[in-house]
């Protein structure tokens, strides 16, 4: 959903991902997939947005930019796409429900290259009949790439929503296997849509 605020701009509003109350802070960092805000508190990250896609989101009137509050946070993105870490160490706090929670932790044991289906996933948190309650938390999670959102799949090997947007979701798989999801394979899959 699009609002204008006062000054005319377009501000992208999110539906859907919970923005935990406690954010105070922001920064931006560049990366391959577009310039992501980062934002939370004194003492975690609690917020990767990106640019683009269906959860693209503005910092909060008053939120504070500090570029040297995320310093950790985004040394170990930064690190990331320059393919110098698999896993993420830095602190951080999810705002969400027990169920959200267990998914997210679940998410975060998928292995860099690796990729799960949603109703694997599902069976993972022992609820194998929820894929769809699955794809709703996988779709809150408010910090993708270090919960690994991206890695999960339709069954059939389809790449399905990510609010980041396709293309993004498509560039992450293609960076951590791109033997598996290079653009030569991935385009094979949107030619029959």
């Amino acid at each position: 959903m699009q609002t204008e605020n006062n000054e005319g701009a377009v501000a992208l509003k999110r539906n859907t991902k919970r923005v935990s109350p406690t954010i105070t802070h922001y920064t931006y960092l560049e990366s391959p997939v577009g310039r992501l805000l980062l934002a939370g508190d004194a003492d975690a990250l609690m917020l990767i947005n990106f640019p683009t896609g269906s959860q693209a989101l503005q910092p909060k009137a008053g939120w504070v930019r500090d570029d040297t509050m995320f310093a950790d946070a985004a040394r170990q993105l930064s690190e990331y796409f320059a393919g110098e870490r698999v896993a993420f160490t830095m602190t951080l706090e999810m705002d969400g429900t027990d169920f959200q929670k267990d998914v997210w932790t679940a998410l975060r044991k998928v292995p860099f290259g690796a990729t799960v289906s949603y109703g694997a996933l599902a069976r993972l948190v022992g609820r194998p009949k929820a894929s769809r309650a699955v794809g709703g938390a996988n779709h809150a999670n408010p910090l993708p790439i270090v919960v690994p959102c991206h890695r999960v799949i339709g069954s059939d090997r389809s790449l399905t929503g990510f609010g980041g947007g396709l293309e993004t979701k498509q560039k992450l798989l293609a960076f951590e296997n791109p033997a598996e999801y290079g653009r030569d394979r991935q385009q094979d899959l949107f030619q029959g849509a």
